[in-house]
């Protein structure tokens, strides 16, 4: 089956390294659409590149391909994508990468520029941060599955909602899955 898979999270929460986790676990991501990568390979700023990253995108849906998309999740677009895709017969799951504080994904920002990384905006940062619980709240219903990963020390796995109910996975409950479970179950 094809599948619309989203690797979502704040700047900062460890996309791109999840992203590396799944491959080595042999996850088949299939083709992998990741606006900071295009940035770097083009020298495009992150509009720029994420203009190019739907097209790619788009592009891919088009021809029926499983798709892979590293998002903030604070574009209107990745929602309007995704209601092609379900529109096109795709299964829409997304990982989700948590961290409890904005201060630890502009901190780890920082680190990656000072090894020759992309940087991010704080104030972008503290935007996303700010509102990424707004932004799972329009595209939570349109996924047949996500999966919650918290990111403060390593991958954790600690929810998932599948067709629309949501459960704890382990006993490890970080301050913001119970901030969002909260959220989610007052809806």
């Amino acid at each position: 089956m094809k599948e619309y898979i989203l690797i979502a999270g704040v700047n900062g929460t460890g996309k791109s390294s999840f992203r590396g986790v799944l491959e080595g676990q042999g996850v088949p991501l299939g083709h992998i659409v990741d606006p900071d990568l295009i940035a770097k390979q083009n020298n495009f700023n992150e509009l720029a590149a994420g203009k190019q990253a739907v097209r790619e995108l788009q592009n891919c849906l088009k021809n029926g391909e499983t798709v892979t998309q590293e998002t903030t999740l604070s574009s209107h677009q990745v929602r309007k994508s995704i209601i092609k895709a379900k529109e096109q017969g795709y299964r829409i799951v997304m990982y989700y990468i948590g961290l409890n504080t904005k201060y630890e994904s502009i901190y780890r920002i920082a680190n990656r520029v000072r090894k020759g990384g992309h940087d991010i905006p704080p104030d972008d940062v503290i935007r996303r941060f700010t509102h990424r619980f707004e932004a799972l709240d329009r595209i939570v219903p349109l996924c047949d599955k996500v999966i919650f990963y918290d990111n403060d020390n390593g991958f954790v796995k600690v929810a998932e909602i599948t067709d629309g109910t949501f459960r704890y996975t382990n006993g490890y409950r970080s301050d913001w899955i119970v901030e969002y479970y909260n959220r989610f179950i007052s809806e």
